[in-house]
């Protein structure tokens, strides 16, 4: 490399100063600086057609939390002499562009597992090389390279959290110290004709003032990812005994987990240096819990998902899904749309949906039950749309965990133990039986007995008139009865899982269509007399999604 040169810093994740080595390695003997950040308008962009505030692919939360990200990145930069050089517009265009236009002689940037980053970076980097630029684009989002785990395996990923632990080991970089301080960093180069902005604000994005009477509680940004760090480290006692998925997930004023994922998914924490906290913790208590439920084995989890989804053609889709459970799911965008919007009729479900619609996250265990609701447990609808919805909400989405827990909690995948249902009624109660989380979410029910809060449609219209919340006007009646609809999306699930293994998986679209019509066929029963038709009749309006 000439002397005198300039290095790019392209940013997507990764938005820290700590740990980052494509960062140091752009900094080392270089006269210039460009750190970049590309604002792309297709996952910025207001979408006024979205069924909530946000663009096509993000909700309102997500992208505010990214922003503040940049901001607190932005922040750090100017301390070390440097700023975010803040583009606009296709991110390989624009990137493209500085190459072309900029004295540079390094790119570099964080190594990208996803098929978007995968598909991007090769164009990148055939224009790089051709134009005689290094590219250093180092494995640093996850504890392990997913590429050397496949290797290990024969070139196929292992499906199995065993199998991914024996195959990985002690992380290689383990062996030397992180590098958690940058002390200064060369100034930025001349920028040209590029129009450079500062960060934006949500309003000059093109957003209006939500109204809306809660937002999340968490902000982004590499400075709160590390305080957030800190304060669960040292509550060794707790970081010792951390047992998923042991947790309440109706806690809310103070979460029963780090939620450190949201700064995991960005970057703004290094999943490296969080590992090697919580190895510093158990080194110095008696006793302390061990993979899968410890929070070491949750970064494990976090790195099996990675090395699965990136071996895995289609991993985010049912068909053309080599490890997918072919499963014919119903395709009611109105049984979609209740569940969408908080309007099940189940409390505790509905909380939960609103809780994700506010604040962009909700504790595993919330997820869990309205994942296994929507699918296998009482709506049978396609874990894809549930993905979908999980994708554009949720501050901490991340599309290989996103798409690996939708896979596992649909029994599509991973986990096929689909009798095992968690009840919209009783599960949540354990946890809260007075209601506190329901009340505070779903405040139309904030004066219902907890008694029925878990299921109000059950009180007396006495209670509910003292309660001022009449089941079917101010609150809606149960989309369907759990225990029939879960009883019917058992019989479903048997099914499909007798034909994909008599066909050895290679179910075509053709197999599932005609299991759908025996299914639906299979639900129309023969009714013998008056009584039955009337049984008969409720039962079906249940299955069908209207309320009841």
């Amino acid at each position: 490399m000439s002397t005198g040169s300039g290095s790019l810093m392209w940013f997507r994740k990764g938005l820290r100063i700590h740990d980052n080595p494509a960062l140091e390695h752009a900094s080392k003997a270089a006269n210039f600086l460009y750190p970049v950040f590309v604002i792309d308008p297709h996952y910025m962009k207001p979408d006024p057609t979205a069924p909530s505030s946000g663009s096509s692919r993000a909700g309102l939360n997500r992208i505010r939390f990214l922003l503040q990200s940049l901001v607190d990145l932005d922040l750090s930069l100017k301390k070390l002499g440097s700023r975010l050089l803040v583009l606009k517009g296709d991110p390989g265009e624009v990137i493209v562009r500085c190459l072309k236009e900029w004295d540079v002689k390094k790119l570099c940037f964080e190594y990208g597992t996803e098929p978007y980053y995968q598909a991007l970076d090769g164009k990148i980097k055939g224009f790089a090389s051709a134009a005689g630029i290094e590219v250093y684009s180092p494995v640093s989002h996850t504890l392990f390279n997913p590429a050397e785990i496949m290797q290990k395996n024969g070139g196929r990923p292992p499906l199995s959290y065993q199998s991914f632990l024996k195959l990985a080991g002690e992380p290689s970089w383990m062996s030397s110290s992180l590098s958690m301080t940058v002390s200064s960093l060369p100034p930025v180069g001349n920028v040209a004709n590029f129009e450079v902005s500062e960060v934006p604000t949500v309003e000059e994005l093109g957003y209006e003032e939500a109204q809306q009477d809660e937002f999340s509680p968490f902000k982004g940004g590499e400075s709160q990812g590390l305080k957030r760090l800190r304060e669960s480290i040292e509550k060794k006692e707790w970081v010792a005994n951390f047992e998923k998925p042991k947790g309440d997930p109706s806690a809310f004023l103070k979460p029963a987990t780090t939620v450190l994922s949201p700064y995991l998914k960005f970057g703004c924490l290094s999943s490296r240096y969080f590992y090697t906290c919580l190895q510093d913790v158990q080194k110095n208590v008696k006793r302390h819990t061990l993979p899968p439920v410890s929070l070491v084995g949750q970064l494990l989890w976090r790195d099996f998902f990675y090395t699965v989804a990136f071996g895995t053609p289609n991993f985010d889709q049912m068909r053309g899904n080599k490890i997918c459970k072919q499963i014919p799911w119903n395709d009611d965008d109105n049984l979609l749309a209740t569940w969408r919007e908080a309007r099940t009729g189940y409390p505790w479900i509905d909380a939960i949906m609103t809780q994700l619609h506010k604040w962009g996250w909700m504790h595993h265990l919330a997820r869990h039950s309205v994942a296994c609701f929507l699918t296998r447990g009482d709506l049978f609808v396609h874990w894809e749309k549930g993905r979908d919805v999980f994708e554009r909400l949720l501050i901490d989405s991340d599309w290989a965990i996103n798409n690996g827990n939708w896979l596992w909690l649909s029994c599509s995948s991973f986990f096929y133990q689909y009798n095992r249902i968690y009840s919209p009624i009783s599960f949540g109660k354990k946890y809260d039986p007075n209601g506190d989380y329901i009340r505070h979410f779903l405040p139309v029910l904030k004066d219902m007995p907890k008694e029925y809060i878990y299921e109000p449609w059950t009180a007396p219209l006495s209670i509910q008139n003292k309660a001022k919340c009449i089941i079917g006007r101010d609150y809606p009646k149960p989309v369907v009865y759990h225990d029939s609809a879960s009883k019917e999306c058992k019989k479903k699930m048997a099914e499909a899982y007798a034909l994909n293994q008599k066909l050895t998986g290679l179910v075509s679209e053709e197999d599932l269509i005609n299991l759908r019509r025996k299914l639906e066929e299979d639900q129309k029963p023969v009714v013998k007399n008056k009584r039955q038709r009337k049984l008969t009749d409720g039962l079906m309006v249940s299955q069908s999604g209207k309320t009841s």
